[in-house]
């Protein structure tokens, strides 16, 4: 009986322990990125280690964690005397972040339309009926995370996985940017017919088009950024 028992192997043996598909302090960190981001923490705020605690459910160690991983991605800063805060967006940063999203992105829908694949098209279709749906649905989380798809679509079904790594690396703060621009009025429309554009001149094979509307998007949310930050500046200011 005991040669039997030691032989058995973890996986067959019925007891093996499964590693949780995200650890606590991964949980969260997803839910204060969330709730900065999709603004239910403001730029300014104060973000009380005692408060996170109650309100996560976690320990200090792990709220810790999270506000310097927050730190790093831009999203929480520390001020003397103050604590950590929500950052405040940077404009001229604004600026720079949709100058690379606009390049890499027109160059992404250029290749796409070269390819002309049905396959992408199809994709991308898909991620632009969703993104329709959660804004009809109100589901600020669903726009951002499907306008995600989307753009990882563009760029994966091309193999421009170098560039969305870029992309993706500032995903955060753009997310942060968008969370803004999709809540200004007629924005529920003018995004999706914007976006529905770059996958026309896709489906058609038109590269040029296909970039320039990619860039024409790009520079759209970044006019509505911009608007919205100066907005803040000049109220915090008052």
């Amino acid at each position: 009986m005991q040669g039997v028992v030691m032989g058995l192997l973890p996986e067959e043996s019925g007891i093996r322990v499964e590693r949780p598909t995200k650890t606590l302090r991964e949980l969260a960190l997803d839910k204060v990125r969330d709730a900065i981001v999709e603004g239910y923490f403001r730029p300014g705020d104060r973000l009380v280690e005692r408060d996170l605690c109650a309100q996560l459910g976690v320990s200090r160690t792990i709220v810790r964690e999270v506000l310097r991983h927050l730190e790093s991605e831009g999203l929480v800063a520390n001020q003397a005397n103050k604590g950590p805060i929500v950052a405040t967006l940077d404009l001229d940063e604004a600026r720079q972040i949709y100058e690379i999203r606009g390049a890499l992105e027109g160059m992404a829908a250029r290749l796409c339309a070269e390819q002309r694949d049905p396959a992408t098209i199809a994709a991308l279709e898909a991620a632009l009926d969703a993104i329709r749906a959660c804004y009809a649905a109100k589901d600020l989380h669903g726009v951002l995370s499907q306008t995600t798809a989307f753009y990882q679509t563009l760029f994966s079904r091309v193999k421009r996985h170098v560039a969305w790594g870029v992309v993706n690396l500032l995903t955060v703060r753009i997310n942060h940017l968008r969370s803004m621009t999709i809540q200004t009025r007629n924005r529920d429309t003018e995004g999706p017919q914007q976006m529905e554009r770059i996958v026309d001149a896709i489906r058609r094979g038109d590269g040029d088009a296909a970039a320039r509307a990619a860039l024409d998007h790009v520079a759209a949310a970044s006019a509505i950024a911009e608007a919205v930050l100066s907005a803040q500046k000049t109220e915090a200011g008052a």
